[in-house]
């Protein structure tokens, strides 16, 4: 893969777990999740149809794929941190995303994933904020990898992936002028 396509693919580089994080990590982790309904509703607002089915890079999902891509996903990261805090080390659930991100709702309005990512990140807030240190310390098993992950990695990641989604939009957006 080239550098271009790299950069486009990863616009603000990929994530990396930590053994642990600060509080005040954290405290930014949930910051950014809380934030992220507002600046993705803002990202996509106003665009018409030919923009909204643009794909972010050559290969890549649309613009309207990467909104309801992002309500998929977190939805999935909201339930695997419901499993945490309540089995002992789940195994959980993987699922293809690249399938789910072709269903016949991602044809369908953002605004409908939008309106379910706001409600989702309210309640997945309120959630996160909650937690104790030693509930940050929880894990579960990927099955596909048997890695273990923890509770503060999965905010960190998602954090990241929700900004990593954005900036698929903003950047497109710059690049064509929009």
């Amino acid at each position: 893969m080239n550098h271009r396509m790299e950069d486009l693919r990863y616009p603000i580089g990929k994530y990396t777990p930590q053994e642990s994080h600060t509080p005040e990590e954290l405290k930014t982790f949930i910051q950014r999740i809380e934030t992220l309904p507002s600046k993705l509703a803002a990202a996509v607002e106003g665009l018409p149809n030919h923009q909204l089915d643009t794909p972010y890079r050559e290969g890549g999902w649309t613009v309207r794929q990467v909104v309801h891509h992002v309500a998929d996903s977190h939805m999935n990261a909201f339930i695997r941190v419901k499993w945490m805090l309540t089995e002992e080390t789940p195994v959980i659930k993987a699922y293809n995303e690249k399938r789910w991100a072709e269903t016949a709702e991602t044809k369908s309005e953002p605004a409908l994933s939008l309106l379910f990512i706001k409600a989702l990140h309210a309640k997945w807030v309120v959630l996160l904020k909650s937690l104790s240190p030693d509930q940050m310390q929880k894990q579960f098993i990927h099955p596909d990898t048997q890695k273990q992950v923890a509770l503060h990695n999965l905010m960190g990641m998602y954090a990241w992936h929700g900004d990593h989604h954005l900036a698929h939009i903003t950047t497109l957006k710059k690049r064509q002028g929009w």
